[in-house]
């Protein structure tokens, strides 16, 4: 046990000396050190997902993406070793994990990445990771210009009624026209076992200043999330069937040092929790109440700036359910420099927020 502490205490050290020398924010002094560091990728790791396990949450899997030419998806175990991965994709960006979707009669799992450079978004089934969607399935088809098709951020939707689950996927890409520049997909599973989407809403208000890439979505409050990196969090409803495009909310625009990147939802019950935003050039997470203040629901004030070894993070996502003796309360997962993905124990989060860090 000592071995693996003070192998993980190494990387993160070593991380800590790269950003240095970068000229990159170095992680604060009194930052919280991850519970575990994955295995390294060949390239640049981006983006993470949480995938449960239906009987068994301590043999929950994460999904992360590594961010090149020639790279993939990496499939981790909770104590951070590579257990599967698929790798020769064009660039593949963000990637979303869904339950259920219904292929060719029976209830599958899926994690689904945008394919960047080939404008497509492709789908996996899980835990397997084994590609179910004929080659791809192609996005932003008509607009003109590569980085207007270029996919980058994913998030997954899932609208449950009484008999089944309908599943969209919302995607981003490198640039785009204000009000239309995220499409959202419904997808489909037909009779020889492929999935395919459907455009069904393009939606979106971006700024201009440089880009839209973290997605997420809240199910169970159906609201989708994105970051318009350098000027604040947007807020949607996430249901294609209301028609309504109204921006709910603008949020976190004072409370970053640059970009705003990856956003996280910790749930406390079905309706409260924490949304919590990567402040990528701090090193740090920016901490939101998911069900709004002062009986506004869509009034996200800040809490807390939440210092994290993680270097210049990307993506990230987040759990409260008990993973094991590492995570009883769930765990926060975030992208680092270094090709590799932190595991943070909840409760070391938890701790930082009742203390209202960085207020």
């Amino acid at each position: 046990m000592n071995r693996k502490w003070n192998m993980m205490k190494a990387l993160v050290v070593a991380s800590v000396l790269a950003s240095c020398s970068s000229g990159l924010t170095p992680v604060a002094t009194d930052a919280i050190v991850p519970t575990v560091v994955t295995e390294q990728t060949e390239f640049d790791t981006d983006d993470p997902a949480i995938w449960i396990h239906p009987t068994d949450p301590s043999k929950s899997l994460i999904v992360g993406t590594d961010k090149e030419v020639g790279g993939g998806l990496y499939v981790y175990d909770l104590s951070g070793k590579i257990v599967k991965k698929v790798t020769g994709l064009q660039r593949p960006n963000n990637v979303d994990i869904a339950y259920g979707l219904e292929l060719n009669g029976k209830k599958v799992d899926v994690a689904i990445t945008t394919e960047r450079k080939a404008h497509k978004i492709r789908v996996y089934s899980l835990p397997d990771l084994t590609p179910i969607d004929n080659g791809g399935i192609s996005i932003f088809d008509g607009e003109e210009g590569e980085e207007s098709r270029d996919g980058m951020g994913i998030a997954l939707y899932t609208k449950k009624d009484s008999s089944a689950s309908t599943i969209y996927a919302i995607v981003g890409r490198k640039t785009g026209a204000s009000g239309s520049y995220l499409w959202q997909y419904q997808l489909k599973g037909n009779a020889d076992g492929t999935v395919t989407g459907d455009v069904v809403r393009k939606f979106g208000t971006y700024s201009g200043k440089k880009e839209i890439e973290a997605i997420a979505v809240d199910n169970e409050l159906g609201y989708i999330y994105y970051s318009d990196e350098t000027v604040g969090v947007r807020k949607y409803y996430a249901d294609p069937e209301r028609k309504d495009d109204t921006e709910l909310a603008f949020f976190a625009q004072q409370d970053a040092k640059s970009d705003h990147e990856g956003i996280a939802i910790y749930k406390t019950s079905d309706s409260t929790g924490y949304l919590l935003l990567s402040n990528q050039q701090n090193n740090s997470f920016l901490v939101y109440p998911r069900e709004g203040t002062d009986g506004n629901p869509h009034a996200h004030k800040k809490l807390a700036d939440i210092p994290v070894s993680a270097i210049e993070c990307d993506g990230a996502d987040a759990t409260n359910l008990n993973l094991g003796d590492k995570f009883e309360k769930g765990m926060l997962i975030a992208m680092s420099n270094g090709k590799v993905f932190h595991y943070y124990d909840w409760n070391l989060i938890q701790d930082r927020i009742d203390k209202g860090e960085g207020k």
